[in-house]
């Protein structure tokens, strides 16, 4: 079998359509045809006929099947055809706009009279033509491989019905015990890229903690957090209540790294972690949506929490986060 691939040709789907005819298994076929099975499986699934109407003409017709994938190609080919729309596409697509945005705005200025709709932008982005252009790098989870369309995992496979708020003790509920903390994600406009931040906060004294990071991938966030609670006793970091964020789907690390258990909220209740979404609230008057975290080092974080950590806090008696933080930390409170 050759290792240079080709397009499959006429030729090879009148052979193919013999084949299937005589009922020849696919690695027979593959075999035959001096292609990888994975190829004929793909050829047979895109290009066979299927109409509700018509279901006894249903199967795989090589006039027809060829007809199908040279349509499927020029519509792939479009931004290739159209090299001003193309540019067009590569500088929003630079300037962090999704593909559905810019296939939106296209419709709505009537610039253009060529359109193309979000799907054809996605393609044109992980095709093996344009891959080496890197475009996928400005996608919002700027993955290298494109997941298929309508397959992402249901959130509940990522997040077991163990770790459910329904399941966390009611001690950390009661704000009786010290070391159990609620995390967000603060996300900022797209245009400035994808560094975020993370805001923790401990319940029972509203100490907070605020790690920049560079992208939203899980794993690294998870990373950080381990590496700032490090230093911590293990009774200083017992537990953390997130939200469903694909972003904290690595919370296993947090056990195997410190220790620490994790909970998450329900689905679209973020007021059951209601700590540190007010603190967002009061951290959005120093860092609004619009802040260019580039311009944000982690030692401005670290300032603007000690700032913060040292305002007295009615919920405290008047005491400040530092206060109760440094208390419960040398065991007398």
């Amino acid at each position: 079998m050759s290792r240079c691939y080709t397009q499959i040709t006429l030729a090879d789907r009148r052979r193919l359509q013999q084949l299937m005819t005589a009922k020849v298994s696919i690695n027979e076929m593959a075999r035959l045809l001096g292609r990888h099975r994975s190829t004929i499986y793909r050829e047979i699934r895109r290009n066979t006929f299927h109409d509700r109407e018509l279901p006894d003409y249903e199967g795989y017709y090589s006039t027809l099947a060829n007809d199908l994938a040279r349509e499927r190609r020029c519509r792939l080919r479009k931004l290739r055809r159209h090299p001003d729309l193309r540019e067009e596409v590569i500088s929003q697509l630079k300037a962090r706009w999704s593909p559905e945005q810019i296939a939106g705005r296209l419709v709505s200025d009537g610039v253009s009279l060529v359109r193309v709709c979000k799907e054809t932008i996605y393609r044109f982005i992980y095709n093996k033509e344009d891959y080496g252009l890197g475009l996928y790098h400005y996608l919002p989870e700027a993955r290298r491989k494109r997941r298929p369309l309508r397959s992402r995992k249901p959130r509940d496979g990522a997040f077991p019905s163990t770790h459910r708020i329904s399941e966390r003790p009611d001690i950390v509920g009661q704000r009786l015990q010290f070391g159990h903390w609620e995390g967000d994600l603060m996300i900022f406009e797209r245009p400035f890229g994808q560094a975020n931040i993370t805001s923790l906060v401990e319940r029972k004294s509203r100490y907070l903690v605020l790690i920049k990071n560079p992208s939203r991938h899980s794993g690294p966030i998870m990373d950080k957090i381990i590496r700032s609670f490090s230093p911590l006793p293990a009774f200083a970091r017992r537990s953390f209540t997130f939200d469903r964020r694909t972003e904290f789907a690595g919370f296993r690390a947090l056990e195997d790294g410190i220790g620490a258990s994790s909970w998450f909220c329900d689905p679209s209740a973020p007021s059951q972690k209601g700590t540190v979404e007010n603190t967002n609230k009061r951290l959005r008057r120093y860092l609004p949506g619009n802040t260019d975290l580039m311009s944000v080092s982690q030692r401005d974080l670290t300032t603007l929490t000690r700032h913060l950590n040292n305002q007295p806090r009615k919920c405290l008696g008047y005491k400040t986060p530092a206060e109760v933080f440094m208390a419960n930390l040398h065991g007398s409170a």
